[in-house]
C-alpha cells in the first residue's frame, strides 16, 4: 500500500502514466505493473497503457524469483495458473526481464479517464 500511495502521488504530479503495464495477451495476466494497475483502479480510469506479449512462447521474457520468495523454482505456466486462480503469489515473488527495450511514454490521465457523453470514442489499434 505504501508503494501504491507513492506511485499515485507521482502519477497525479506527472498527470499521466510514464510506464505501461506488461500483460500476457492470451490471458490478460499482469506480469509487471500491479501497482500501476492499483493506481488506475483508484483513479477509476477507463484505460491503462499496456504492452501485451505472448508470455509462454516468448523466450526473450525471462522469469526470475526474488531472493525472499521462499520458492525453489517456478515456471511461466505456474505464474499464469496462479494469476487465473483465486490465489495470488505474495508481492515480490517473481520478476520478469524483457529484453526488448520499451521507450518512455507519457499518456495523460485525460486520455485514460472515462468518456463523457459529449466526447467521441477513440478507436486505437
Amino acid at each position: 500500500p505504501k508503494n501504491m500511495e507513492k506511485l499515485l502521488e507521482m502519477t497525479l504530479k506527472w498527470d499521466g502514466f510514464t510506464k505501461p503495464l506488461i500483460a500476457d495477451k492470451g490471458t490478460g495476466t499482469i506480469l509487471d505493473g500491479h501497482h500501476r494497475h492499483a493506481v488506475a483502479r483508484r483513479l477509476e480510469l477507463a484505460r491503462i497503457p499496456v504492452v501485451c506479449i505472448d508470455y509462454l512462447k516468448d523466450e526473450t521474457v525471462e522469469l526470475e524469483l526474488w531472493p525472499a520468495s521462499n520458492l525453489e523454482s517456478i515456471t511461466k505456466q505456474e505464474v499464469i495458473d496462479m494469476a487465473l486462480s483465486d490465489d495470488l503469489y505474495p508481492p515480490k515473488t517473481t520478476r520478469h526481464r524483457i529484453s526488448d527495450y520499451l521507450p518512455p511514454i507519457h499518456v495523460p490521465l485525460s486520455r485514460l479517464s472515462l468518456l463523457t457523453p459529449s466526447q467521441p470514442a477513440e478507436i486505437e489499434s
